[in-house]
């Protein structure tokens, strides 16, 4: 089953950094979204799963519980995808 990895950015230069720290993560099974939050249709699923900042991973349509009080945590989605 392919997992569905969302990340959610603004733009700013620590989004660009956590998507690019995911973008170097062997992923290769996964479905990866980015979802932009200066765009309609990412501001208005980041509001569906409660993403309150960014950057914010969610997996499966679950956020991480870190995304909910500081920066991502790579090593929680390190090996979702294997």
């Amino acid at each position: 089953m392919t997992k569905k990895i969302e990340i959610f950015s603004a733009g700013c230069p620590l989004c660009e950094e956590t998507l690019k720290s995911v973008q170097d993560l062997p992923l290769e099974s996964c479905e990866i979204t980015i979802h932009d939050l200066n765009e309609t249709s990412g501001a208005k699923r980041a509001k569906e799963l409660k993403v309150a900042r960014v950057p914010a991973i969610a997996v499966n349509g679950q956020l991480l519980s870190c995304c909910e009080s500081e920066k991502p945590d790579l090593s929680k989605i390190d090996s979702c995808c294997e």
